[in-house]
């Protein structure tokens, strides 16, 4: 008899959401077990472990990031793409903070190079061509929006702008401004 109707997509969802409600790294096979009322043993057909539970949610969390991204960007350009771009990953780190958090856990190449990341960088690099970057700042400027966008966003949700004056919206609506004009104007610096 199959308990409680578990499933390794049932599981993976139920520990997002989990994810979001306790932190991520809080989230582990025991905890669900206790979720769900079942010995831990119970999850141990649908899932490996702990560590295989986090790479589920962090690919599933990549994917509906990805999916939402795709939504927001569609049919846009420049400014306007790379702010729905960056407005999708914050309202999704404070939505869905465990989750947020999931998606970047760092994972091995095989499963990386399988899962929604490489969309991820495919979007990012397509917003880029409006700016007409080539190599490596191409590289250099996803990894400063990856950077910008994920740590505002964690930031933001752990409450650090919180407690000073100008809101978070003004200082998140200057950062895109800011960005924009970096992207457009990317300076050119000699190699080392």
């Amino acid at each position: 008899m199959a308990r409680v109707g578990l499933t390794a997509e049932r599981l993976t969802r139920a520990g997002a959401e989990l994810a979001d409600e306790i932190g991520f790294d809080q989230v582990t096979a025991s905890e669900l077990a206790r979720r769900f009322g079942v010995k831990v043993a119970s999850l141990y057909s649908h899932v490996k472990n702990s560590q295989d539970l986090r790479t589920r949610i962090a690919l599933l969390s990549l994917e509906e990031l990805a999916d939402l991204a795709a939504d927001a960007v569609a049919g846009r350009a420049g400014k306007d793409a790379l702010t729905a771009f960056a407005n999708v990953y914050r309202n999704y780190g404070r939505e869905h903070p465990g989750r947020a958090a999931a998606a970047r856990m760092r994972l091995d190449p095989e499963t990386a190079a399988a899962g929604a990341g490489v969309r991820h960088a495919q979007m990012t690099r397509a917003i880029l061509r409006g700016y007409d970057l080539a190599e490596p700042d191409q590289t250099h400027a996803v990894r400063l929006l990856g950077s910008v966008f994920h740590g505002y966003s964690s930031l933001e949700t752990a409450g650090g702008f919180s407690h000073s004056a100008p809101d978070s919206e003004e200082s998140w609506t200057r950062v895109l401004d800011a960005l924009d004009a970096l992207l457009r104007n990317w300076p050119t610096l000699p190699t080392r």
